[in-house]
């Protein structure tokens, strides 16, 4: 829940007000701080004293991902060095990372929005979780444990890749809680069920995130484990996990608007599309010191309802996302794009510029095999020589997208040519 200062939940007017105050600070920060916003805004005409309120934020231009490549590294951050305290990266499409910076507020802040995400799903000061998100440049592993320790839960820091030891930590240990990817989860089910030790667990709640899944997948993980899972929503460039999360009803996730202003707009005009309508989601960052972002397009397609949820919480909540408005895909938590496939492949050279992705879900983990056309003279070496091919264009693809994958060498001509748009992704997860 959002309190106002007479402890009741929020109301749309006082959230509006809080919002708009917010607003005006975070514009007001972006233009004196951060050159390229100061020129962009500038080149629209807009002055800070232009925006007076959270009505006035259409004024304002958008932000994207290649925003923050083409000011890499610290090109956006609106705090000096001094300040920030810890910086987080994603890879990029063209070998660059988008990178993120926090001030100690910003953690805190953070810590807290994961703290609210997990209290919704049940999870208190008396329970144990375990976080089998990966830590590192990754914001998953350190934003839900940060959130945890806000809560005051005990916290396993298990990262992931060590199944065997994860189910038996969770058993000895009365593991009540876990954050993890919905995929993995599943794993993880199936690995307790083949050991027979599904009766042997305390587990009652998860809280996954980091990847598409489906309203299905939900409810197998449920029945598979006995417990409640729930979706959690973030990405790092507007903080990490904990931008909002659904709540035991699942109709919606509940953004956590005091901090993150959401909006919905038409993918192809980049105008408002009223609520309950499919468009692209754009965040602004309202309390966001180390990096604050303007209007972010996220790329996710989705709807907005501002109605009361059953839960009692007046926050703003998005529905199950539909897809995204380019290409990117989520695998294992991670964003890949075909683009850095091509990248990686054509710099090393031996192939030809025909590939194919096949992205598929295998016992509940997604895997990733990618085809490559080489040039003929390859198929008339040794067996051996194929083999030392293969290995190097998988390690070359792993560099560049940070996922081991399967490389299967094709002959030349043998991918299927397209007269318009190329297409280079078989995603054979059902997702809907």
């Amino acid at each position: 829940m959002i309190w106002n200062e007479s402890k009741e939940c929020m109301s749309r007017d006082e959230m509006q007000a809080l919002q708009s105050k917010r607003l005006v600070k975070a514009v007001n920060r972006v233009y004196h701080n951060v050159e390229y916003y100061r020129k962009k805004m500038q080149a629209l005409g807009i002055e800070p004293g232009d925006i007076k309120g959270i009505e006035d934020i259409t004024k304002l231009p958008y932000t994207t991902k290649d925003d923050l490549r083409d000011t890499y590294p610290f090109g956006l951050f609106a705090a000096p060095q001094s300040e920030i305290v810890r910086v987080h990266a994603s890879s990029g499409t063209t070998g660059k990372a988008t990178v993120v910076g926090y001030t100690r507020k910003d953690i805190d802040i953070w810590s807290e929005c994961v703290a609210r995400c997990l209290a919704g799903a049940g999870v208190t000061s008396q329970d144990t979780i375990q976080i089998a998100y990966g830590y590192g440049l990754f914001t998953g592993g350190l934003g839900a444990h940060y959130g945890a320790e806000n809560l005051g839960a005990t916290v396993v820091p298990m990262s992931t890749g060590n199944t065997k030891k994860l189910t038996t930590m969770m058993k000895d240990f009365g593991v009540t809680a876990i954050a993890c990817t919905p995929s993995y989860l599943l794993h993880i089910a199936e690995t307790l069920e083949e050991n027979g030790d599904l009766d042997k667990i305390k587990l009652k709640a998860a809280i996954c995130g980091a990847e598409p899944w489906t309203e299905q997948m939900r409810l197998q993980v449920e029945e598979k484990l006995g417990i409640n899972a729930f979706d959690i929503y973030g990405l790092s460039e507007i903080m990490g996990p904990g931008v909002a999360c659904d709540c035991i009803y699942h109709k919606g996730l509940h953004v956590h608007e005091d901090h993150f202003y959401p909006e919905i707009v038409s993918a192809d005009t980049l105008e408002p599309v009223a609520d309950g309508e499919t468009g692209e989601l754009v965040f602004t960052t309202l309390t966001k010191e180390g990096i604050p972002l303007i209007r972010y397009r996220t790329k996710d397609l989705t709807s907005i309802t501002r109605e009361k949820c059953e839960c009692g919480r007046t926050t703003a909540r998005i529905s199950r996302f539909k897809g995204r408005s380019d290409d990117m895909l989520i695998i294992r938590g991670v964003n890949v794009f075909p683009s850095q496939i091509e990248a990686a492949l054509l710099e090393m050279g031996g192939t030809t510029p025909y590939y194919m992705m096949i992205v598929d879900r295998v016992n509940n983990l997604d895997t990733l095999e990618v085809q490559v056309e080489v040039e003929e003279r390859f198929f008339s070496d040794e067996i051996r020589e194929l083999e030392n091919l293969t290995k190097k264009i998988a390690h070359v693809i792993q560099q560049a997208i940070g996922l081991a994958v399967k490389v299967k060498l094709v002959e030349p001509h043998s991918l299927e040519r397209s007269m318009g748009k190329a297409v280079h992704v078989i995603d054979k997860r059902k997702l809907v």
